[in-house]
């Protein structure tokens, strides 16, 4: 890219977004989020019935003395989840004014602050075609935040991208944090099963839609020739009169309903940006209406 899009002022920018990832997620021990899991904490969260092999220290002798009954005590834990960040780096993302890719990368660098502001560990992957390409991996804390996210200024969007195949061959933690999916969901491929691998593996998951403004609102008209950014031999030569706009709306209306479907019935989240969106309206706006952030 001609200008860096992770510069000094825009670290600035985002220093400013005081908000939290939410609270009840699964991750790792050391972090500041309350586990769903049971810990070492001191802070009590529920009974259970005594089994063979249990700590024995753990167990409440008031209980005991009177029901008669061995009872051990559990503690919420605190854990330090870990952010995975996947970005879509295929030829369509460089499109339209605005550029989606950079709204992408911006997006990325604001999620890893926010998670390093809480002490969460954060690994940012390239999704290029059927890989996955970890760029910064195992960010933890602002002084590694600040040395490591300047590498995103020298991504380059280019060739397609297969969510699903990408994904599905790599290792994610099981319940230990967020992952968060960010693309333009514009294409035929497979997307959903990728959706449904981190759900299954107790993951909390975002997605985030990016389209250009002339995506969401096209102002062409007359007689055009249109190419496939992703594939060169796909070439369309149509007239682009008011009853195409209507359909391409429509069509449009589909595709983001789609996911957003399939994230709500799989438990995940989904928000659509404009590559316009400034990140006030994303952060303190769109996400709060999710329930990503507090």
């Amino acid at each position: 890219m001609s200008d860096l899009v992770i510069s000094e002022e825009f670290l600035g920018e985002i220093e400013l977004l005081q908000t939290l990832l939410k609270n009840n997620v699964a991750g790792r021990f050391g972090g500041n989020h309350q586990s769903k899991t049971f810990g070492s904490s001191c802070e009590f969260a529920d009974y259970r019935d005594y089994i063979p092999g249990d700590d024995i220290t753990k167990i409440d002798w008031n209980a005991f003395a009177r029901f008669e009954k061995l009872y051990l005590k559990l503690y919420l834990d605190e854990r330090q989840v870990h952010t995975r960040i996947y970005i879509d780096v295929s030829r369509s993302m460089g499109y339209g004014k605005g550029h989606k890719g950079e709204q992408a990368l911006k997006l990325a660098a604001a999620f890893a602050y926010i998670s390093v502001c809480e002490m969460d560990r954060v690994s940012i992957y390239l999704l290029r075609d059927d890989k996955v390409e970890g760029i910064i991996e195992n960010m933890l804390g602002r002084e590694a935040y600040l040395n490591n996210i300047g590498a995103l200024n020298d991504v380059q969007f280019g060739g397609d991208c297969r969510i699903s195949e990408a994904i599905l061959p790599t290792t994610v933690g099981y319940g230990d944090g967020l992952s968060i999916i960010i693309s333009d969901f514009l294409t035929d491929n497979d997307y959903e099963t990728a959706i449904d691998h981190l759900c299954a593996k107790k993951r909390d998951v975002l997605c985030v839609q990016i389209l250009s403004k002339e995506e969401l609102n096209p102002k062409a008209r007359g007689k055009l020739h249109y190419f496939d950014c992703e594939n060169s031999e796909k070439v369309y030569r149509k007239n682009i009169n008011r009853e195409i706009i209507k359909a391409y709306k429509l069509a449009l209306e589909y595709a983001t309903g789609r996911i957003r479907e399939h994230c709500h019935s799989r438990g995940a989240s989904y928000m659509l940006v404009s590559s316009t969106d400034k990140l006030n309206e994303i952060f303190f706006e769109k996400l709060e209406e999710e329930g990503v952030l507090k």
